[in-house]
């Protein structure tokens, strides 16, 4: 084969994703496994039963309608109304993904050209530096400093030039539990507006914001036409597994996006979207309690990690916790990710793995929170030993 390397240089250093290696980790040293965010239990059952008679009744079972089925677009378009008065034409403004990964991909894969940059919260989720360098695309990484991993807005203007195309949010923000505030929502979108630039936004955490809300960048003025919104089904229902996410922008945008998506899955998931489609119609009552089960499992493991001796910051957003090891005597979290298992039976996530300049987050570990009462209790009470 020769001496050239068989991986594209795009791709170097892409390899193995940390949630692979400590997986694998935790399934080896049989640890409880708070490092990759999925549910350990399965989401309601009148969903599950819904994705059963689906596939009993032939639903979906052959290649469903390349946008998505028409159910899962009105569903999709009627909780957009529902939740935040946002209104999407399921026909043109709607698209069904393969996950909010696939509609991540397919969105920075269609809208950028090599060479444009892509302004993006560090740290970042690890699928977004792979999607820009697949799309030939430089990152240029909005550093988000502990304690409050606030956005600095003026860095952010700082950091638009002729080539910037395109600002990536992520709200509520993996790993840090950050939720952009109405104030900082509306001093980006003037910042888009004022350079015409393009934002994606990732909101997979939009129902498990824990004080005030979550706010789409989407609704604020000049924003509708050059926003692409995405979200999925894994994180609010409890069903990681069946990958089925959306988008929702304006036609043109779903247009160029669903352009690039038919070429990397096609369609997925037939008869899963049939039972999406009836989740995303629960009532009010099942967002709420989801929501208050979350925030009860955050304080529990919150409080743990605390008592353990670790710095925690305590996340308004998402199922995840990060803190900082320093007080326990620790300077690495790789280092301390690798040995955690071997020392406690914990598996956890280091930070650095999702920052470019890995020094920024050297000495921060994400737990996930997203685990029954009693593998809270008993992580917590493992933790201790340290």
């Amino acid at each position: 084969m020769g001496t050239r390397p068989l991986l594209n240089r795009r791709l170097d250093g892409l390899g193995t994703t940390i949630f692979a290696e400590m997986s694998a980790l935790a399934t080896a040293t049989g640890s409880i496994n708070l490092g990759q965010g999925f549910p350990d239990t399965d989401g309601p059952e009148e969903i599950r039963e819904a994705a059963v008679r689906a596939l009993r009744d032939g639903r979906g079972n052959q290649y469903p309608p390349g946008p998505g089925i028409p159910e899962l677009r009105q569903a999709v378009a009627g909780h957009q109304q529902r939740f935040y008065g946002l209104t999407y034409d399921p026909d043109t403004e709607v698209l069904v993904t393969a996950g909010a990964t696939e509609a991540i991909a397919a969105a920075l894969l269609a809208l950028l050209e090599p060479g444009d940059e892509v302004i993006a919260f560090e740290p970042f989720y690890d699928s977004y530096s792979a999607c820009i360098a697949m799309a030939g695309a430089t990152r240029v990484p909005l550093t988000l400093r502990a304690p409050g991993f606030r956005p600095d807005l003026d860095e952010l203007r700082a950091l638009i030039t002729p080539r910037t195309r395109l600002l990536l949010i992520n709200t509520p923000h993996n790993p840090t539990g950050l939720v952009l505030t109405p104030a900082e929502l509306a001093a980006i979108a003037g910042l888009a507006v004022e350079h015409d630039l393009l934002v994606v936004t990732d909101e997979v955490y939009e129902h498990l914001v824990f004080s005030g809300g979550h706010h789409p960048i989407a609704a604020l003025p000049g924003m509708r036409e050059r926003t692409v919104s995405i979200s999925s089904a894994g994180k609010t229902f409890s069903f990681t597994g069946w990958k089925v996410g959306w988008v929702t922008a304006s036609a043109p945008l779903v247009a160029a996006v669903r352009t690039a998506k038919q070429y990397l899955t096609y369609v997925s998931a037939g008869p899963f979207q049939y039972a999406v489609a009836e989740a995303l119609r629960l009532p009010d009552g099942y967002f709420d309690d989801f929501r208050a089960d979350m925030l009860r499992k955050r304080d529990l493991l919150g409080d743990g990690l605390a008592a353990a001796g670790f710095a925690v910051f305590q996340p308004q957003g998402t199922y995840f916790i990060t803190t900082d090891i320093t007080p326990l005597g620790e300077k690495d979290g790789v280092e301390f990710c690798r040995s955690l298992p071997g020392r406690c039976g914990v598996v956890a996530i280091p930070n650095a793995v999702f920052y470019d300049d890995a020094e920024a987050g050297r000495s921060l570990v994400r737990f996930t929170f997203c685990k029954r009462d009693d593998v809270l209790a008993e992580a917590v009470t493992r933790l201790r030993r340290l």
